[in-house]
């Protein structure tokens, strides 16, 4: 499985160590990614999750799984993502019509 938050698309960074006399040395910039289930208030389900804390912190201040998801443009999400957004979308668009 990639080190890729399914939501925001954050993935490994490359970088370097610094020293002090200025010798740099490989190193890797991993993004924060846990496993979460979460709830989709339009789906009644929960849904698990590979994302990053950052993420998750994202979700909470936009108010809630369902509308953090619909404001994401489709080149961020991973295909599982993409999925769960589109039944959400047809979720939305039955309760409504």
């Amino acid at each position: 499985m990639a080190r890729r938050c399914e939501l925001t698309g954050k993935a490994v960074l490359s970088g370097h160590y610094v020293s002090h006399a200025n010798n740099k040395t490989k190193r890797k910039f991993r993004p924060n990614l846990s496993e979460v289930s979460l709830m989709s208030d339009r789906l009644d389900r929960t849904v698990r999750l590979r994302i990053s804390k950052h993420a998750l912190r994202s979700i909470d201040h936009n108010g809630g799984l369902d509308a953090f998801i619909l404001k994401l443009g489709d080149d961020t999400l991973s295909e599982r993502a993409r999925k769960l957004k589109r039944e959400i979308v047809r979720a939305t668009a039955k309760a409504a019509g």
